[in-house]
């Protein structure tokens, strides 16, 4: 019998219905071994998240103000569910430890992982599984990032000795033992790294849709879901928006070939979106999927006989390593190098930016162009179907797009258009129906 890492984001898990639904799924399948909980989400589009009650009563402790009536609330969401699941639970003395250790003065990290521990507790009660702290097995290092190494051999001594466990999802411990949590949406990267502890067949994300769509639903009503992506189609149109799975989960099951398979707690029944290393030839359709986002800036530095000048390259990006400034793209010419920025981290240090560019390449010519979108058409059959580019210009040509600006990489695994933000929406659109 194989084994299946299930992890439930937080709209599964936001009141007792929803719990209720988890409880069966896990329930339908003896593989389903280890599971990995989110905290409680919203229930209605008006309500709040439990974590952001939780940092909310940081914040006020943190001023020197009480917390107890947001502490109260949030600890209210999980007798809800104890009590609509009428489970023989009571959680009332880690609530109290909780509310003193904000009371004096925990970390905004302790905090902000509460909700996850909760719901661990909570779930491990309700299936009799056990419930593993990752305080306990889940490490990162001074700079604050993962220790995948450490992380893994204590996480797979762990679970190696039980049958079932609970593991929730998004933190950590520090190297001084203290809590440390991922980024928003870590809980996904915590049910990878379990994954791949216990060296499961699958790693199942469940979440509230059916799977990746083709693009954004908002844009194109009805998008096709996709059956089926390659870990680096997923990586590619992560990056660009789609933001179904946190992006930095896939690296823990990737390296051990372990698929990832988003499903619905809504709808069980639903095949979902089935990520692995490797993709059938025969896929019907050449583009996996599109999507893209707006904001961003390209400065453009112009040199006569820029190509054969040994190190431009080098000393611009220095400048960027500089102000902690990430570029996106580099598309170039011969005697132009675009840098492709996020305009939020360029706009508030944009002149001094500018001027150490200068000085520091003696360009002849600096152009700053805004409002600038980034459309990722993304699919391995690109690179074996002639004409794919032929066709997506075209599609943009028809709807009367300008493209601002190409860049593809040498995989052909994506081809990457900028457009005037005010066109982003008609763009995807008009790419989706030239390939869909």
């Amino acid at each position: 019998m194989g084994v299946v890492v299930t992890k439930f984001g937080g709209s599964s898990l936001a009141n007792a219905e929803q719990v209720s639904k988890v409880l069966d799924i896990v329930r339908s399948d003896l593989r389903n071994r280890f599971v990995v909980p989110s905290a409680p989400g919203k229930r209605h589009s008006e309500d709040e998240k439990v974590t952001d009650l939780l940092l909310h009563a940081y914040s006020l402790a943190s001023h020197g103000k009480p917390a107890d009536e947001v502490l109260d609330y949030a600890f209210s969401r999980y007798r809800d569910i104890i009590r609509g699941l009428d489970l023989d639970l009571s959680l009332e003395d880690e609530f109290e430890i909780i509310r003193e250790r904000i009371a004096s003065g925990a970390s905004r990290d302790y905090c902000a992982s509460r909700g996850e521990y909760l719901c661990g507790k909570l779930l491990a009660a309700a299936l009799g599984y056990e419930f593993v702290d990752p305080v306990d097995c889940i490490y990162f290092n001074e700079r604050g990032n993962l220790d995948q190494e450490k992380t893994h051999a204590a996480l797979s001594r762990k679970l190696g000795s039980v049958r079932n466990a609970v593991v929730p999802g998004f933190y950590g411990a520090d190297p001084q033992g203290q809590v440390h949590v991922f980024s928003r949406g870590g809980s996904d990267v915590t049910g990878a790294i379990v994954a791949r502890a216990v060296s499961a067949d699958v790693y199942e994300n469940w979440t509230d849709v059916s799977g990746f769509l083709m693009a954004d639903p908002r844009i194109v009503p009805n998008a096709r879901t996709i059956s089926i992506l390659s870990y680096r189609e997923l990586r590619e149109l992560s990056y660009m928006g789609a933001n179904v799975l946190h992006e930095d989960s896939i690296f823990p099951v990737r390296h051990s070939g372990i698929p990832i398979h988003i499903r619905n707690t809504n709808r069980p029944q639903d095949p979902g979106t089935l990520i692995v290393n490797r993709v059938p030839k025969d896929r019907e359709l050449v583009v996996t999927g599109i999507a893209g986002r707006k904001d961003f800036t390209v400065i453009t530095l112009e040199k006569a006989m820029m190509n054969s000048e040994v190190g431009f390259g080098m000393r611009a990006l220095n400048v960027l390593d500089r102000y902690n400034i990430n570029f996106e793209h580099l598309p170039s010419g011969i005697d132009t190098l675009s840098i492709v920025l996020n305009s939020r981290e360029v706009e508030p240090v944009q002149e001094e930016l500018l001027r150490e560019l200068q000085e520091v390449t003696e360009c002849d010519h600096i152009e700053v162009s805004g409002n600038l979108a980034l459309i990722a058409t993304v699919g391995h059959g690109m690179v074996s179907t002639p004409g794919t580019s032929a066709r997506l210009f075209s599609a943009l040509a028809q709807a009367g797009i300008n493209v601002r600006m190409i860049d593809q990489g040498s995989s052909e695994l994506n081809i990457i258009v900028g457009v005037d933000g005010k066109d982003f929406e008609k763009a995807v659109a008009a790419i989706y129906d030239a390939f869909v």
